[in-house]
């Protein structure tokens, strides 16, 4: 088993950019292909980055490629989501989930594929 947290989501107006930081405990991230998902009100929850447990492999969804960016950060061992030019259109629920893996470069885009999920952290940006 594993557990996985967010942290440091807010608030920020368009253009400016915001880091969220996922946790694990339990596991690694050597162990695990990590995901961050995002919800905004009404809307399904979607794959937005998601990294390797080899991270050499990455993916991000189409709107918001060249603006993100999805890596680990060994100095806090944790993944990291850089977000930069944020527009009202981030606005959302962000969620780190995460599973266990023996292949080192396999990233499920499907949500029921990650099994443990962090709480949620609110990024909010105003225009």
């Amino acid at each position: 088993q594993a557990q996985v947290a967010e942290s440091c989501g807010g608030s920020v107006q368009a253009g400016g950019s915001l880091r969220l930081s996922c946790a694990a405990s339990g596991r690694t991230f050597d162990e695990l292909y990590t995901g961050w998902f995002r919800q905004a009100p009404g809307k399904e929850r979607g794959l937005v980055a998601a990294i390797s447990r080899s991270g050499e492999t990455t993916y991000y969804t189409d709107s918001v490629k060249g603006r993100f960016l999805i890596f680990r950060n060994k100095a806090k061992k944790t993944i990291d989501l850089q977000m930069n030019a944020l527009t009202p259109e981030d606005t959302a629920v962000y969620y780190c989930a995460a599973h266990w893996t023996f292949y080192n470069d396999y990233i499920p885009k499907n949500r029921d594929e990650y099994g443990f999920w962090g709480q949620g952290t609110q990024v909010t940006v105003s225009s």
